[in-house]
């Protein structure tokens, strides 16, 4: 049987697969990445891109188309039967403190194709459409995978396998990892529609309607798209609502259904479970391999794409022979922490949506209605910094301050930056440290982020994946960064100063 060698195998290249692909081979690394299906699915079915996300898929390529079909969202409230609002969140302002929109929603087609594109233009990368993982077995320090192809079965050896095909995950399976089921299983009925006669949206509110009667979700997609979501009740079947007269019957108080050409209608189970493992020797999850979310907080494909931005300069890091195998072991110590919070935080959401009960959704109404409106609508959900794999003061999304008339993140690409307050021997720092992007110039800055995260440090060191890995002196930065690289741990969660 035919065998092929290559550093890392991707299997699945839905957007997380892809943009890992993408950033490993901007980085030189050899990739084979294979998907069974030859073409781009052709339906969305992520709708929400937060600005980290956003910014993340921009250093993959992937965010000025997405960002020319997609649409932000004014408000994003839940509200109970008689309309009155339980509690919502709205964005401060036009961007964010990376330059991106608070909310996208967006066109997944889009952003695939997008990627795609970008992977084939580079030459370390060869992309396999239509190619299936058949199975996988460890050998020695790798894997060899059995591959079902264009011209038969071949085998490829990797140093690494990464799983990215989706929940049901093969690369998972077959390692045997197990799920932690966090307890949050509901039947939904999706339905994404196309809007007639050149609509762009009918509203700029995402809205949660929560009826114990019957929980609906409500939510503007990119320009031209609506998707809603209907929980399913007890004892009803799929073949019972998603019929054209039970869609119609559902969407009557809320559209008007003959102004909508509808695109999907399917069933899906909204589940809350996390791999126990992360990784397993030459074995890594991510995406919704590792990891899958109610989607109350629109944070399924952001997550996934935080898991690519983590891992891809870890595995360049080892494979070029600058960090110990060990600092792979990081990639769930920081990520796991960070993806249980948001799913803690989307179940808790979920359970305000979901009440069927009367008298509970009447005590719910009661608490939450206790508050003054104003004290009811917050400004957009912050996520908590990562936890680990940083300096004491570390872990927070790194600013964009802008570079000349651009985007620092064009300038200086993935790749860790560190940041010098005066003027420095920049070429000097950098042999010694290695591996990263001096900027010792002024920077734009005009919101004044950048300054108010360093504060009065005389460097800021950021990692790859944009989290903010210490402020202080240039060479106790680049000292822990070395640490850390050899060991995957910060030794000290002490500031660098």
């Amino acid at each position: 049987m035919k065998r092929e060698e290559t550093e890392i195998l991707i299997a699945g290249l839905g957007p997380v697969g892809a943009a890992l692909g993408v950033y490993l081979g901007r980085m030189g690394i050899k990739v084979i990445a294979i998907e069974r299906d030859r073409d781009v699915y052709p339906l969305p079915r992520a709708a929400h891109l937060d600005h980290e996300t956003m910014r993340l898929l921009h250093l993959a390529g992937g965010a000025e188309a997405v960002a020319a079909a997609s649409q932000p969202l004014s408000a994003y409230e839940f509200r109970n039967a008689a309309g009155d609002l339980l509690m919502g969140f709205r964005p401060s302002g036009d961007l964010a403190p990376t330059g991106w929109p608070w909310t996208s929603m967006f066109h997944q087609p889009t952003l695939e194709h997008a990627l795609r594109a970008r992977l084939a233009e580079l030459p370390s990368v060869s992309m396999r459409l239509g190619h299936a993982l058949d199975a996988y077995g460890v050998a020695g320090d790798g894997v060899v995978a059995r591959v079902e192809g264009d011209e038969g079965t071949y085998e490829i050896a990797a140093r690494f396998i990464v799983g990215c095909d989706g929940g049901n995950s093969l690369v998972r399976r077959t390692a045997g990892i197990a799920l932690d089921d966090l307890g949050f299983d509901e039947p939904w009925l999706v339905i994404d529609a196309v809007l007639k006669n050149g609509a762009e949206r009918l509203t700029t509110v995402g809205l949660q309607h929560c009826d114990p009667a019957r929980p609906v979700t409500s939510m503007p997609m990119a320009p031209g798209r609506h998707r809603w979501e209907f929980m399913l009740l007890d004892g009803e079947r799929p073949e019972d609502v998603t019929s054209d007269e039970a869609i119609a019957a559902m969407l009557a108080p809320y559209a008007d259904t003959p102004a909508l050409d509808i695109e999907r209608r399917a069933v899906y189970r909204f589940h809350a479970l996390v791999a126990e493992k992360w990784r397993q020797g030459p074995v890594i999850l991510a995406g919704d391999a590792a990891h899958q979310m109610p989607p109350f907080m629109g944070q399924g494909l952001c997550s996934g794409t935080r898991d690519a931005a983590n891992l891809a300069w870890k595995i360049e890091a080892v494979l070029r022979g600058r960090a110990e195998d060990r600092l792979l072991d990081s990639y769930q110590a920081e990520r796991e922490p960070h993806v249980r919070m948001i799913t803690g935080m989307a179940v808790s959401m979920g359970k305000v949506v979901c009440t069927r009960s009367e008298e509970e959704a009447r005590r719910r109404d009661e608490d939450m209605l206790a508050r003054p409106e104003d004290k009811r609508m917050n400004g957009m959900l912050a996520l908590d910094s990562i936890k680990s794999g940083i300096l004491e003061g570390g872990g927070t999304v790194f600013p964009d301050p802008g570079h000349g008339a651009t985007r620092l993140d064009d300038a200086a690409g993935y790749a860790p930056l560190l940041i010098l307050r005066e003027a420095c021997d920049a070429a000097r720092i950098f042999r010694d440290a290695g591996g990263f992007v001096a900027l010792c110039v002024a920077l734009p800055d005009k919101g004044g982020h950048l300054a108010a995260l360093m504060g009065d440090a005389d460097a800021i060191l950021v990692r790859p994946d944009r989290y903010v890995f210490g402020t202080g002196d240039a060479a106790a930065l680049t000292a822990a960064w070395a640490a850390y690289l050899a060991s995957g741990v910060t030794e000290a969660r002490a500031s660098a100063a």
